[in-house]
């Protein structure tokens, strides 16, 4: 749990047992819901005494992982950890669809919007929207720890994929390509990150997986990233030389997932390379100490320390350290959801309104995504419930929680936490090493 001074200047985490303590006593009140925050009301910064937290990111193209821990001489000690879930994909697909709409009107002639050609040029550094929104709300998320926390430093997973030598599937030499320390090594990280660290053929998890050709050399095959996929002991041997029509021609099904997973573009790789730098450049802008480490060491680290494989693991095994700890049992997913929508009026598949949303979007004092208790009094859904409210202009609200829909008064709600674009969850955290 985050901890604030009296005066609102951020102190070392503490406890959650001894945060509980602290608010039971009346020393503190909650200052912030999720994540959550007390605030201590008999205790200033200069009584206290302040360690400090480093703050380590390792970013990916879904999902970046944030660690908060404790670097004591190369040991870290986990105290916070939190999985961001980004949105790029949807938002590729919203502007794919606007520029289709605009094209359409052109050519329809409803509404004309003259194609623009002056304004063609991209500034440097420029990146695309859906690309744009990862590094934004990863740097976003360090900017909200430094108020919570004493932030000393800042550590982040510099990875890479070569695409280029995924796609040949051939050793490219001379000025194509020179072999460098992750050779061979990324080929493998990112199969497994690509079949989600299970057996293509029969889905096993936690088990030793050798990389096998879908279509084997032997008959033909190459070693293009297309034509490998990741299989347990049993399957790979059982499979051999066998093309991969003829071992999966009893389960159809199964055949048309691994060769429709077999074909995914290289799209993941190329947006963590493309925003790499990027994100390098704006954590290097805050004037925090940064270092820097590579996906090996990471992964070197993580299996010294006996820790499972999750971006939140990643990001508190990043760099140089001799022992990690602890780490959180809790994670809070951070799912990116938007701020809603100007558009007032909703669209049927063709095109023609449905409804229309009301022009206000607070009803009552509550919008859409605040964060409410409902205290129900009585009828089917009596009791408390808290979850995310989506209003309506009668009045009647209905709040999502974790076992379903619940429809009550705006009478009944009570605000804890204003919408701010991001929906959170909580999940365990991963124990035990897999075999």
């Amino acid at each position: 749990m985050f901890a604030l001074a009296s005066d609102g200047t951020p102190l070392d985490p503490c406890h959650p047992a001894r945060a509980r303590k602290l608010l039971k006593s009346g020393r503190a009140v909650v200052a912030r819901h999720t994540p959550f925050v007390i605030r201590l009301k008999d205790r200033t910064a200069a009584q206290s005494d302040v360690e400090g937290v480093e703050v380590a990111l390792d970013p990916g193209s879904r999902h970046t992982g944030i660690a908060v821990f404790r670097n004591n001489r190369s040991t870290h000690h986990g105290l916070y950890s939190i999985q961001l879930d980004h949105r790029g994909d949807k938002i590729r697909d919203k502007l794919t669809a606007r520029a289709a709409y605009r094209r359409g009107r052109r050519s329809r002639n409803l509404r004309y919007r003259a194609p623009r050609f002056g304004n063609r040029r991209r500034p440097d550094g420029w990146l695309a929207p859906s690309l744009r929104h990862r590094v934004d709300t990863a740097m976003s998320w360090v900017e909200r720890l430094r108020p919570l926390a004493p932030v000393r430093a800042i550590h982040m997973e510099t990875v890479r994929f070569d695409t280029h030598a995924l796609a040949a599937g051939r050793p490219l030499v001379g000025v194509e390509y020179q072999h460098g320390t992750l050779h061979g090594y990324e080929t493998r990280e990112y199969l497994l990150e690509k079949w989600s660290r299970a057996c293509a053929y029969c889905g096993a998890s936690n088990t030793p997986l050798n990389i096998d050709h879908v279509q084997p050399r032997s008959r033909g095959g190459s070693d293009r990233i297309s034509n490998l996929c990741v299989a347990c002991v049993p399957c790979n041997q059982a499979k051999s030389s066998t093309p991969v029509t003829e071992f999966l021609a009893s389960r159809p099904a199964v055949l048309s997932r691994v060769l429709a997973q077999a074909e995914v573009p290289l799209a993941d790789a190329a947006a963590v390379n493309t925003t790499r730098w990027a994100l390098y450049g704006v954590l290097v802008a805050t004037e925090l100490p940064a270092r820097f480490g590579s996906g090996g060491r990471t992964k070197w680290n993580r299996h010294r320390t006996g820790a499972p494989k999750s971006h939140t693991l990643d990001a508190l095994h990043i760099g140089e350290l001799d022992h990690v700890a602890t780490w959180p049992s809790r994670v809070l997913v951070v799912a990116t959801t938007g701020r809603g929508f100007y558009c007032r009026t909703r669209t049927d598949a063709f095109g023609f309104p449905r409804l229309r949303m009301p022009r206000t979007k607070q009803i009552h004092g509550y919008q859409t995504g605040d964060l409410v208790r409902a205290i129900v009094p009585q009828g089917k859904h009596a009791g408390s419930h808290t979850g995310r409210v989506a209003v309506r202009a009668s009045g009647s609200h209905t709040v999502q929680t974790a076992t379903g829909p619940v429809k009550t008064s705006h009478k009944h709600l009570r605000l804890l936490q204003r919408a701010d674009g991001y929906a959170y969850t909580l999940k365990n955290e991963d124990r035990i090493c897999a075999p």
